[in-house]
C-alpha cells in the first residue's frame, strides 16, 4: 500500500496520520473503522465477485466506500496497520455455531497486531457485533470493552477430543469469549491473505453458509450503539441495548437507508436468495 492509498484510507475513516503504531493509535484506527466501514455482505446478494487480493479490496472499501465480511475488512485493515508501521499477522479462526459445533477451516479472518509500546492485540473489524478495541490476547482475565466482556483462554479440546486443534511453538490454540459465550477459535499459526480464499468462496456460494440467506450490513454508531438493515428489517440498537425494529416497505426505503446511514450507494436492491428466485421465475 503506497502513501496516496494510506491517505485515501485514512480520509475514508475520518482520521488523522498517527504520529506512530502505539496502542492508543491502533484503538483510534479500530474504532473509526467500525463506525464508518459496515460489515456487510451484499456482494454476494448483488452477484459481484468477491477477490482476495490487497489492491481489489481497497479498490471497494476505500474506493467503492463500500463494506464487507470478515475476510474483506480484516484483510484490507491489516494492509493498512502494516503501512502504518504496526507488526501484523494473519490469523484464521473457526466460529462457534448452534449447540457449541465449530465451523469449516478457514471460517474467520482475524489480525494479531504488536505495536511499539508493548503487548500483542487481537484487532477484528470484521465479526459484526464483537469488541470495539482491540483485545490482550496475551491477557487471560475479564476484558471489559463497550461491545460487552471479552475474555481470551487457552482452548481446551475439539469435538474430535484434540486439545487445542492445532498447536504451534508450544502455543495452543486461543478460544474467544463474548458475553460468556464462546465466539470463535483461533489459531495462533501465521497465515497469509490467499488461505482463505476457499473460506470466502464457501461463505460467499454454500446454501449452508448463513452469509447467503439474507443481506446484511451493519456498523457501531457514534454513541457505541448498533444499526443493522437485515433484508428489509432495520434495527437500531442502543448503547443501553435498547432496540427499535422496523420494516422497510420499498426499494427507494432500502436504498436510500444504505445510503444514508451506512453510505453505501447501490443502484438496485441485494436480494435473498427466496426473492431472487421468484423474481427469475417471474
Amino acid at each position: 500500500m503506497n502513501s496516496a492509498q494510506v491517505d485515501a484510507y485514512l480520509r475514508r475513516l475520518g482520521a488523522e496520520h498517527p504520529a506512530g503504531p502505539t496502542v492508543d493509535a491502533l484503538r483510534e484506527l479500530h474504532l473509526r473503522h467500525l463506525q464508518t466501514v459496515p460489515f456487510e455482505n451484499l456482494s454476494i446478494h448483488l452477484g459481484e465477485e468477491i477477490v482476495l487480493e490487497e489492491k481489489r479490496l481497497l479498490d471497494k472499501v476505500v474506493g467503492a466506500r463500500r463494506g464487507g465480511f470478515c475476510y474483506e475488512l480484516n484483510g484490507c485493515f491489516g494492509a493498512l496497520l502494516a503501512a502504518l508501521g504496526f507488526e501484523v499477522t494473519l490469523l484464521a479462526a473457526r466460529v462457534y455455531g448452534d449447540e457449541g459445533r465449530l465451523g469449516i477451516p478457514y471460517d474467520h479472518l482475524a489480525l494479531r497486531v504488536r505495536t511499539v509500546d508493548g503487548g500483542d492485540w487481537l484487532a477484528d473489524v470484521g465479526f459484526g457485533a464483537h469488541s470495539h478495541h482491540p483485545l490482550a490476547i496475551g491477557e487471560r482475565g475479564e476484558q471489559v470493552d463497550p461491545g460487552g466482556t471479552f475474555r481470551v483462554v487457552e482452548a481446551g479440546a475439539d469435538a474430535a477430543g484434540v486439545r487445542g486443534g492445532h498447536v504451534v511453538a508450544e502455543a495452543a490454540d486461543l478460544d474467544v469469549v463474548g458475553g460468556g459465550k464462546p465466539q470463535y477459535r483461533l489459531e495462533v499459526r501465521p497465515r497469509v491473505l490467499g488461505d482463505f480464499v476457499a473460506g470466502a468462496w464457501w461463505h460467499s456460494t454454500s446454501p449452508a453458509s448463513h452469509f447467503t440467506r439474507s443481506p446484511v450490513c451493519s456498523r457501531v454508531t457514534e454513541d457505541g450503539g448498533r444499526i443493522t438493515l437485515s433484508g428489509r428489517s432495520l434495527t437500531v440498537t442502543g448503547a443501553d441495548g435498547t432496540r427499535e425494529v422496523r420494516e422497510l416497505g420499498t426499494d427507494e426505503e432500502v436504498l436510500g437507508v444504505y445510503r444514508e446511514r451506512f453510505g453505501v450507494e447501490l443502484d438496485r436492491v441485494p436480494v435473498g436468495p427466496e426473492a431472487r428466485e421468484m423474481r427469475d421465475a417471474g
